[in-house]
């Protein structure tokens, strides 16, 4: 294969404003990189070098305001780095490789490469290659960090010359330069616990970025790297007990959990979604659906009755478990209705509540509970007092109020 399908697209200002049209094509992009690497390792590579000197330009015009295409050209550098680093090349075609990715940096000006600077010393491979960079590297982050204010200014350079300078196995100098910094920063003292973890000085390492609380208010970040350090070390309670919860944030709740299942993948599930729950003192019922989805069926109904779930959220449970766990449905239809007769939910229609009594009873019937249910359903529903009684409107005819 010398001719890649990606290059078609990616070209300087080729995307428009849109939004996932740019996402889908890097990650097509992507995959058909990886495809490649499973035959060709050393093309593979080539063409991640390519994609990456081409992204920034082609998404120029691209509408970045909700971070989403950030995040995903940031999943693209990632994977790419691994592509990249793990290509059996030789030591002139990896130089010639670090040159082309250096100057496409250089020139990243939204910017939507930056971050290729943290996987430089792992491109680079080699620790000659990365003590060369390195060499190259300390004297302008040195100038940037200058007391001087005529001299100092930003480097695009600086996490890569971190990065090189750990690959190369010069930690002293790493913890040297960074003394340097003027301004004590998460991004940039993460290497230097990077180095003191790998001279054997865990507890130090842990205590080098806990110093910067107070300096740096990225606390979840601070906290990430105390626990990387410490679970790189073995010591994988005391990384749990003081850093993990802090630590780890997804894009939702069940996000959240699959991030700290994979971390501590010995840990009983229940003990981790309880200590997730507990970091949300009011809102436990949000868990609600990860706790389905885990299969915790139990405790996602005592989450959903400790406080308010959303209604639809609780209903599609009941109508998915309808058939194969029907006591489970009935219990979340019903807290579905709890909290409509409560007035939560957001934008709820006549459908939303016809369709959790719907729901309720059909699990029922299947459990030969349909009287009893129905009495229940009646009780709350007879309750509702806020408002204009919406779901008594719904549902009293059918349920005789």
């Amino acid at each position: 294969m010398t001719r890649w399908e990606f290059t078609r697209r990616f070209r300087r200002g080729a995307f428009g404003w849109k939004l996932q049209p740019a996402i889908e094509r890097v990650r097509q992009a992507v995959s058909e990189i990886n495809r490649v690497a499973r035959r060709d390792p050393i093309l593979a590579a080539e063409g991640a070098v390519l994609f990456l000197e081409r992204v920034s330009p082609a998404l120029e015009h691209v509408d970045g305001s909700s971070g989403a295409i950030g995040t995903a050209v940031n999943r693209a550098v990632a994977e790419l780095a691994t592509v990249i680093a793990e290509a059996p090349a030789d030591t002139r075609t990896r130089e010639m490789w670090l040159e082309r990715l250096w100057e496409a940096h250089a020139h990243d000006e939204i910017p939507y490469i930056e971050r290729l600077g943290d996987f430089w010393g792992e491109l680079c491979v080699y620790s000659e290659i990365a003590s060369a960079w390195a060499d190259r590297l300390v004297p302008i982050v040195e100038m940037a960090w200058s007391p001087d204010p005529k001299r100092r200014g930003f480097f695009h350079g600086t996490t890569a010359c971190l990065s090189a300078l750990l690959r190369a196995k010069r930690y002293d100098a790493l913890l040297a330069l960074l003394e340097k910094d003027p301004r004590p920063w998460w991004v940039y003292r993460q290497w230097g616990a990077r180095a003191l973890a790998a001279l054997g000085r865990v507890d130090e390492a842990v205590h080098y970025m806990e110093a910067l609380r107070g300096f740096d208010d990225n606390a979840i970040a601070i906290a990430g790297v105390c626990e990387e350090v410490l679970l790189a070390a073995g010591r994988v309670e005391e990384a749990y007990r003081h850093y993990a919860i802090e630590a780890t944030r997804g894009t939702s709740y069940l996000a959240t959990y699959r991030a700290l299942v994979r971390k501590y993948p010995l840990k009983q599930p229940g003990d981790l979604l309880t200590d997730l729950v507990a970091t949300t003192p009011g809102d436990e019922g949000k868990w609600f659906a990860t706790a389905k989805e885990v299969g915790l069926f139990d405790e996602a109904i005592r989450l959903a009755n400790s406080s308010p779930c959303d209604p639809k959220t609780a209903t599609r449970a009941a109508r998915d478990f309808a058939d194969g766990r029907p006591e489970f449905a009935v219990e979340a239809g019903l807290a579905a209705l709890r909290w409509l007769v409560a007035a939560h939910g957001y934008e709820i229609t006549g459908a939303d509540v016809w369709a959790a009594y719907a729901n309720t009873m059909k699990a029922a019937e299947k459990l030969g509970r349909a009287g009893e249910v129905r009495d229940k359903v009646r009780t709350l529903v007879a309750s509702e007092t806020l408002g204009e009684r919406f779901v008594t409107r719904i549902l009293g005819r059918e349920l005789g109020l």
